[in-house]
């Protein structure tokens, strides 16, 4: 017999507090750590928050509570409309709290994302899936947690995070760097899998303009990132990748993978 180290899964609940009254947002099942910036990348990815200037304190109910309280600054009107509250979302789906198809369907309501008159060179990407993986202490005892992180064009590592969900370790990342002097223009998302709808949404929701991959995308993340405007890479190794959509943000000339049937 022998001892193996699980990944912990718990769930948690982010409530707003807004003039005076208290909601609960939803209940997401995460991986504990980095509770508060996942409730406020949540809330950013989401769009029920505009930025982290909404927001006046964000505090957890009790030590060791897994309620995350969001209390909103005077005049900060969350958007709630297409949020189902009360709703547990898995932690293998970002897209369990929305009330409806229509909800989820962002993709004629998305803003483009403006084309940066510098390209970044390849050699970057080849050394992110290292650098990546060096990054995933956790995963590295246990096997079973999904990473994101971001980086500057310039190749500075900014944030690391790492979740059960996808989703979640992506609303981490935002969180973090939502409350710093932050260039979203100038980021980009490294996923340690797949590239799926959800995770392009939340990406084109603070207008970060490039996504790579070391899974396969699928259709809909596709179709999701042309429309925005979103670079979108997948398959990264050390020396190869896929460029899906808008090679035009890489220095080398790439051809765009067509979506298959």
């Amino acid at each position: 017999m022998r001892t193996e180290t699980l990944v912990i899964e718990e769930p948690l609940e982010i409530r707003i507090v807004s003039q005076g009254r208290e909601e609960v947002v939803t209940v997401t099942m995460r991986t504990p750590g980095a509770d508060q910036e996942l409730a406020l990348g949540f809330l950013i990815a989401e769009r029920i928050l505009h930025d982290a200037s909404q927001v006046k304190v964000i505090r957890r109910c009790g030590q060791r509570s897994n309620v995350i309280k969001v209390e909103l600054r005077a005049g900060a009107a969350p958007q709630l409309k297409s949020v189902a509250r009360n709703f547990v979302s898995s932690a293998s789906c970002g897209l369990c709290g929305k009330t409806s198809l229509d909800a989820v369907s962002t993709l004629g309501s998305m803003e483009s994302i403006e084309c940066s008159a510098r390209p970044i060179p390849a050699s970057f990407l080849y050394g992110i899936p290292q650098r990546l993986r060096a990054a995933q202490q956790v995963f590295d005892v246990t096997g079973g947690l999904h990473a994101v992180a971001a980086f500057d064009l310039g190749g500075e590592l900014l944030a690391v995070h790492e979740d059960v969900g996808r989703h979640n370790a992506v609303d981490k990342v935002i969180g973090t760097l939502a409350s710093r002097n932050w260039r979203p223009d100038n980021t980009l998302f490294a996923l340690s899998g797949r590239a799926g709808f959800e995770l392009v949404q939340k990406t084109a929701a603070v207008q970060v303009p490039i996504i790579v991959a070391i899974g396969a995308p699928s259709s809909l993340a596709v179709q999701l990132a042309e429309q925005v405007g979103i670079t979108l890479v997948g398959f990264l190794r050390a020396a190869s990748f896929n460029v899906y959509t808008h090679p035009q943000r890489l220095e080398q000339h790439v051809v765009p993978v067509r979506e298959a049937v």
